[in-house]
């Protein structure tokens, strides 16, 4: 409809006084004169230039097909929008992905044993020749699946994940574990894992031949023209939530390069349910299937209907409906409750994520002087082991602090899963800026001092759903919490003792608590976070190992030591 034509009259939804049914009215001599000739059930209303008109599908296609020509002022807007939506049909471009999903085989590049629904992830993959949106709840392995299916696909490399800065360290770390390399001849070198470029600046220059490439979603626009340059097969989105705008540079960098003819396969990775929101599922399927939801206005005109905002929203009635046209076509989406029977009862990541090294470092050197000085004066063993204890709980501080902003970044990404989240910190200063920069998730705190009345009101609304994010000391009211409404915890500090954590998890995994409980433990990078892993257990880096096996408490004074020792170590290194 052309914006510049002028209107020949208005259109409104109104109860009709005679017959008391609701119905369209018009109004304007010409509108009047028109619509009466075209709309055999018209009947005139009150006034000399006002026309009634039944609420059917055919009269509303009629007058849709007359406004295309001949605007009217529309007086009811978001009925309209409504109304006209059942006068199309999607248009269903490709034959349906075949629903029964098989246990497909890894390939032999892949290494590492994927769980049943893993495998069933793997076909849906091969069955949509790789074009496809893995829409899997946060926690169930969609990189996994990925990877295996890049081992198992022919021609996939070389491959471009993009993905945003934080996830980055974990693709590479995933890649290691996962991954053999295969040589130029096709031979399978066990002990090796794929090549990885990882690009971290955004000047321009050509790209190290490599068989996978990270870049986060920022510089891609800047290092487009490299990239086209690599004849890459396969682009994984990581989080493609991102693209879920198509005026943004990240968005048209990915389309340009999705549009590459030496591009076989393209897959995005989302634990969101963004068909649940708005328009921004089209941008995104446009990149993996175009076609598949129309134009753009016509995806608009079936689905959705435009808020006071202008933005257009899919519309409630017909989530289910988009839903099944994704699921037939290019998406596969499992809930933890689906495939619960496979899961542990609680699963623990390792997230590395982004720290302020500079501000770390320095504040580390601090420490480190105040340490050397009050052993130089201390004048007995107490004296010199409360020093030590000091220098520790500081440093836990100071890389607390350096990585908060991340640490908001990560919740904020987990939030939008919209399920209830449990962070867990250490030091009072930490809460108060979780707690400050989270503030549009109305969280809920316990942390010590509060009056038992307060806290109990607060673990009420959090376990009401009146909240959906609480922040919590870690070392704050160990008895008598009971969370089991959260399906997540997030350690934004890691506390010394292993002790500590299995308790502040077992908040959550209750009787009462159905869910596997999914633990996230957020490592700064450049920090001693990966030490104090180390530390926990005898050498053992990973959280799994640390949560399950008994250990002392750093009050042993070796350990504090050693770690003093590796406190000194990263200034001398820096």
């Amino acid at each position: 409809m052309e914006t510049s034509m002028e209107n020949i009259g208005t259109l409104e939804y109104v109860l009709d006084k005679y017959s008391k049914i609701w119905s369209w009215k018009v109004t304007g001599d010409r509108a009047v004169s028109m619509i009466s000739r075209l709309v055999t059930e018209a009947w005139y209303g009150e006034n000399i230039n006002e026309i009634i008109i039944p609420d059917n599908l055919e009269t509303v296609k009629q007058l849709k097909l007359i406004m295309d020509r001949y605007p009217l002022e529309i007086l009811s807007k978001s009925i309209w929008q409504r109304k006209i939506v059942k006068t199309y049909a999607p248009k269903p471009t490709l034959p349906p992905i075949k629903l029964k999903l098989k246990r497909a085989k890894s390939g032999e590049q892949f290494r590492g044993k994927l769980l049943n629904f893993q495998k069933e992830g793997l076909d849906f993959l091969l069955k949509s020749s790789g074009n496809a949106l893995l829409a899997d709840e946060m926690g169930l392995g969609k990189t996994v699946q990925t990877l295996s299916y890049a081992a198992t696909e022919k021609h996939t490399f070389p491959i471009l994940v993009v993905a945003p800065l934080v996830t980055l360290n974990n693709w590479e770390r995933e890649i290691q574990k996962f991954l053999k390399k295969k040589s130029r001849n096709g031979r399978i070198i066990d002990s090796e894992s794929p090549s990885v470029t990882m690009i971290r600046t955004g000047k321009s220059e050509e790209l190290p031949t490599s068989d996978i490439y990270l870049i986060n979603y920022e510089l891609l626009f800047k290092r487009d023209d490299d990239l086209a340059k690599l004849g890459l097969k396969t682009i994984v989105c990581d989080e493609v939530h991102n693209l879920r705008s198509k005026t943004t540079q990240k968005y048209k960098a990915v389309k340009k390069l999705a549009a590459l003819p030496s591009i076989l396969y393209r897959i995005g990775l989302s634990g969101t349910p963004i068909y649940n929101r708005g328009s921004e599922i089209w941008p995104i399927i446009d990149i993996l299937k175009p076609g598949l939801l129309g134009s753009f206005k016509e995806f608009c005109e079936y689905f959705c209907y435009v808020n006071e905002k202008g933005k257009a929203i899919v519309l409630e009635n017909k989530r289910a409906s988009l839903r099944n046209e994704l699921q037939k076509h290019v998406m596969l989406r499992r809930k933890k409750s689906d495939v619960l029977k496979e899961l542990k009862d609680k699963v623990r990541y390792k997230e590395v994520i982004a720290a302020d090294t500079d501000y770390y470092l320095e504040e580390l050197n601090k420490i480190w002087q105040k340490v050397e000085s009050e052993q130089k004066d201390a004048d007995s063993e107490f004296i010199k082991s409360a020093s030590y204890h000091r220098a520790i709980q500081s440093e836990r501080q100071i890389a607390g602090i350096a990585k908060v902003p991340h640490v908001i970044n990560f919740v904020k990404n987990i939030m939008e899963i919209e399920e209830s989240v449990v962070v867990f910190c250490h030091h009072k200063v930490i809460h108060k800026l979780l707690h400050d920069s989270l503030q549009e998730f109305f969280p809920v705190s316990i942390i010590g001092g509060q009056s038992d009345s307060f806290r109990q009101n607060e673990i009420d609304k959090f376990q009401k759903g009146e909240s959906k994010l609480m922040i919590a000391g870690i070392r704050a009211g160990n008895v008598g919490i009971n969370l089991t409404r959260a399906k997540y915890v997030i350690f934004a500090e890691l506390d010394w003792s292993p002790a500590i954590h299995r308790q502040a998890e077992d908040r959550l995994h209750r009787i009462g608590q159905k869910n596997t409980v999914f633990a996230y433990y957020l490592i700064g990078q450049g920090t001693l976070d990966d030490h104090v892993a180390n530390i926990l257990v005898d050498k053992s880096y990973e959280i799994d190992a640390i949560m399950d096996e008994s250990a002392e408490t750093y009050e042993n004074k070796d350990k504090a030591e050693l770690i003093l020792a590796q406190i000194q170590d990263k200034i001398r290194s820096k």
